[in-house]
């Protein structure tokens, strides 16, 4: 008889990456946290708030005596980047990255929508002065949490295909994300540290590449990692994905089996990145990232005469623009160019009129966005406060053209098939 308590909490396991998996779960919680930082940063309780973000903890001789706001940035974002590292890894092994044929498209699409809002930016900010240009990557990235809960929310009838696209533009997005922190926004850097880093770092790769489990061993050498790249100058996030990177997607199976049958499986098992994506995301996704959107996302707005002085700078109307306009002309120019002049194809279910929407959509730009510009300005910096209101007000714009376009687009999916259910022939 089988004690069905074994496997109790491999199915709360199961059940709870089941919820966190579901795409309007993440956005929904970064929402609620944004709300609430912009509630208390703009009410009676704002020094409270402000007072606990900039609190200072943690060892000045290790580099880590960070307020709380850059614990949450520094600390708990590695958390975000080593998931979002294992996504990537698994999508260049064995997912949608895979194929160059079917990637060839949403990697097109997510090079020219960090390029194009890049240049708009520059443009604007050309004549600024001062630290502006500093923030030039803000509006680059695209938020996969809030775009594919808002795709979500308003998606029941469109084509599979456009959240595959949405999906794969963002993981490359992302990639493209970690690369520009780590080379344009490392600061006084120190080779040695980062030298010392590869130590715990090849360390953690060789017995993951063993398939060792034991987070005893694990977890002390991610830690020794994650604090030797925070000490050198580059961003502690970039250690996540570099660990990440470190992590086998195949699964590794007896040597007693054939070469014909172990290749196979290779290639559908579930792999260890696999598994730890399935136990880190909850704790990213619940915890990670809502945590650092509470302490970022709070601004003090000051009535219409702070949104005035806000925009009154171009860093402000340089984000807001890049994110609405040149995500939009970037994703779907370049996809539409590359479409048209190569043997590349849009996937058959869809119509431009369905990317146009997706390309607005993509310029819901957030959780990355905020890390940029607190790496481009600083924490609580004047121009990094109106680049939070540029971010906040942008992607707001983006969210609601984007979830209007794909809502009136959903309605002509849902109508079609309910044309083609009344004429006998069911819905695909």
């Amino acid at each position: 008889m089988v004690d069905a308590t074994a496997d109790e909490p491999v199915g709360r396991t199961v059940r709870l990456v089941a919820f966190v998996s579901k795409d309007s779960v993440g956005g929904t919680l970064l929402l609620i946290a944004t709300v609430i930082a912009l509630i208390l940063a703009n009410s009676g309780m704002s020094e409270w708030y402000f007072d606990l973000r900039d609190t200072r903890l943690g060892p000045a001789a290790l580099h880590l005596n960070l307020s709380v706001g850059q614990w949450a940035s520094d600390g708990l974002l590695a958390l975000f980047f080593f998931v979002v590292g294992l996504e990537l890894k698994r999508e260049f092994v064995s997912g949608e990255l895979h194929e160059l044929r079917r990637a060839i498209l949403p990697v097109i699409a997510a090079v020219g929508g960090v390029v194009t809002p890049a240049i708009i930016f520059v443009i604007i900010n050309a004549n600024a002065g001062g630290d502006a240009l500093r923030g030039w990557a803000i509006p680059t990235a695209t938020d996969i949490a809030f775009a594919l809960a808002a795709l979500a929310a308003v998606s029941t009838h469109l084509p599979i295909a456009l959240r595959s696209f949405l999906l794969t533009l963002a993981v490359v997005d992302d990639l493209l994300a970690i690369g520009i922190i780590a080379f344009f926004y490392a600061h006084d850097l120190e080779p040695g540290f980062l030298l010392l880093a590869a130590l715990p770092l090849a360390l953690f790769g060789i017995l993951v590449q063993h398939r060792v489990r034991a987070w005893y061993l694990l977890l002390p050498l991610g830690l020794a990692t994650w604090a030797l790249v925070h000490a050198s100058g580059i961003h502690s996030t970039v250690a996540g994905v570099l660990l990440a990177f470190t992590v086998p997607v195949l699964q590794k199976l007896p040597l007693s089996q054939k070469a014909p049958a172990r290749a196979n499986s290779m290639q559908h098992g579930r792999g260890l990145a696999q598994e730890l994506e399935d136990r880190l995301r909850p704790l990213s996704a619940l915890i990670a990232v809502p945590v650092f959107a509470f302490f970022s996302a709070g601004v003090a707005v000051g009535g219409f005469t702070g949104l005035g002085a806000a925009f009154g700078d171009s860093v402000a109307i340089g984000v807001v623009v890049a994110l609405v306009v040149g995500k939009t002309v970037g994703i779907f120019g370049s996809t539409f160019i590359v479409a048209k002049s190569t043997g590349a194809v849009l996937d058959e279910s869809l119509r431009w009129i369905d990317m146009f929407g997706l390309a607005v959509l993509a310029g819901l730009g957030f959780t990355v966005s905020l890390l940029v510009g607190e790496l481009a300005f600083g924490i609580g910096s004047v121009e990094g406060e109106h680049a939070k209101i540029g971010i906040l007000v942008g992607s707001t714009i983006a969210a609601v053209l984007g979830a209007l376009i794909l809502s009136i687009r959903n309605l002509h999916y849902r109508r079609a098939g309910a044309l083609r259910n009344v004429d006998g022939h069911p819905e695909s």
